[in-house]
């Protein structure tokens, strides 16, 4: 049975044609005259493939994401070898104009092949019929990042908590401080698509949206590491420096998130620094109920898409009557929106008049009885006097407040666990000179 495909523009050698003659891997079910046509016809489940003859400049990771997200492959032909490059990084199976019809018919099976995960000619059993529209697809990141989530030898740490200030961002910057002290090349990314606040935490007066930035270059296929550079600013401190992809400025801006962009701004970012922290969003919705369109961009991508590439996820919680139970559910939900994570569980801002005598106790008593399974793996003293010097200077820890609890706690917490990540061999000792410069 061959693959049914749709196509976009006219071709002068009739190649709607050609590929109908081969009678054989391919079979082109619909001719569309723009993309946005080969789009809806894509995501009714009438096609396993599309050629993209004419336009593919208009082509971009989130569209690419689009088509992976209901089974459809994109193939796109053009005559540049720069716009191929730029295709390729996009996820686009892309060839030069000049391609014969096997030729072309081979790469559309191959393309199918490896979105799919098996030889598209050879169904089984129900999946004979086209995909569900509606269906997201096993992989995460969609066909726009195939390859490329893993890519590079930098980890990725993500810190997670639920509503209520838990302290997410103080433990991110701080995070990142410190491990920029131990000697490591580190990228800050503030992801948070609700407030945004790693800014106006380390007092940098930047009206950009670096993430924003880097996630439009990205979408187009533009993002390389020297552009990554030029966005991510520099911070500073008496033992060391890092970047940090700074957030978006309003949060109604959280459309330019696309988690099929992001994917990408996170595999470069692997490339360029041996450690990358992310501040997440607290909401794990996945917004289907909320959408008639199951495609609609999502308010809570940027969170998931973080958390699901995280090799390493911090879930930080306050530690009184409140934070404790909205943090216990928030695992749960943690659990179900990323399967299979396992978080590192951190107690923030314990102090006695909240919790009563001996609070680490109290604390690790009652997380034993009621609980969830995960094990509580560190506390952080509540240090006011500490984060506030830090917050009025717009600096860090370690710098206000050196000597503090807290700012020890956070060293030791994420230090130790860091000493265990090789330095990455890709990274050339002039990438990391131009990180920190």
């Amino acid at each position: 049975m061959s693959i049914p495909v749709v196509t976009v523009g006219d071709s002068r050698e009739d190649l709607v044609g050609k590929l109908e003659r081969l009678h054989g891997p391919v079979s082109v079910v619909r001719r569309c005259t723009e993309l946005a046509e080969l789009l809806a016809a894509c995501q009714s489940g009438l096609a396993r493939a599309a050629v993209v003859a004419q336009g593919s400049e208009e082509l971009t990771a989130s569209l690419v994401d689009r088509l992976s997200a209901v089974g459809v492959a994109v193939v796109a032909l053009t005559d540049s070898t720069e716009e191929m490059a730029r295709l390729q990084g996009i996820g686009v199976a892309a060839e030069l104009s000049g391609v014969g019809a096997a030729a072309l018919a081979g790469r559309i099976q191959s393309a199918v092949s490896q979105l799919t995960g098996r030889d598209p000619l050879l169904r089984q059993g129900d999946s004979s019929g086209p995909p569900d529209a509606g269906r997201a697809p096993e992989s995460s990141g969609g066909g726009a990042v195939d390859g490329a989530e893993r890519s590079g030898a930098g980890k990725v740490i993500a810190v997670w908590g639920p509503a209520g200030s838990p302290g997410r961002t103080m433990l991110a910057v701080n995070m990142a401080a410190e491990l920029a002290a131990a000697g490591k090349s580190v990228l800050l990314v503030d992801a948070d698509s609700y407030g945004a606040s790693v800014a106006a935490m380390l007092g940098l007066l930047d009206e950009a949206a670096g993430l924003a930035q880097a996630c439009r270059l990205a979408d187009q296929g533009l993002l390389n590491q020297e552009a990554l550079l030029r966005i991510a600013a520099p911070v500073v401190t008496k033992t060391g420096s890092f970047r940090v992809l700074t957030g978006i400025t309003r949060a109604d801006r959280w459309t330019e998130l696309r988690p099929a962009a992001l994917s990408l701004v996170l595999s470069r970012a692997r490339q360029l620094a041996e450690v990358v922290v992310i501040d997440t969003g607290f909401c794990l919705e996945s917004d289907e109920e909320l959408s008639f369109d199951t495609m609609a961009p999502r308010r809570n991508a940027a969170t998931l898409r973080s958390l699901e590439l995280a090799d390493m996820v911090f879930a930080v919680g306050a530690a009184d009557s409140i934070g404790v139970p909205r943090l216990v559910r928030g695992l749960a939900e943690l659990e179900s929106a990323v399967p299979g994570v396992s978080p590192r569980v951190v107690l923030n801002k314990v102090r006695q008049s909240a919790v009563g005598r001996f609070p680490e106790r109290q604390l690790r008593d009652a997380w034993e009885r009621f609980g969830p399974t995960v094990p509580l793996s560190a506390f952080l003293p509540a240090d006011p006097v500490a984060t506030d010097a830090a917050l009025l200077a717009g600096s860090l820890l370690l710098e206000a407040a050196p000597d503090s609890p807290l700012r020890r706690g956070i060293a030791d917490l994420v230090c130790a666990p860091v000493q265990r990540i090789s330095r990455s061999s890709v990274f050339s000792s002039t990438a990391k000179r131009r990180l920190k410069g």
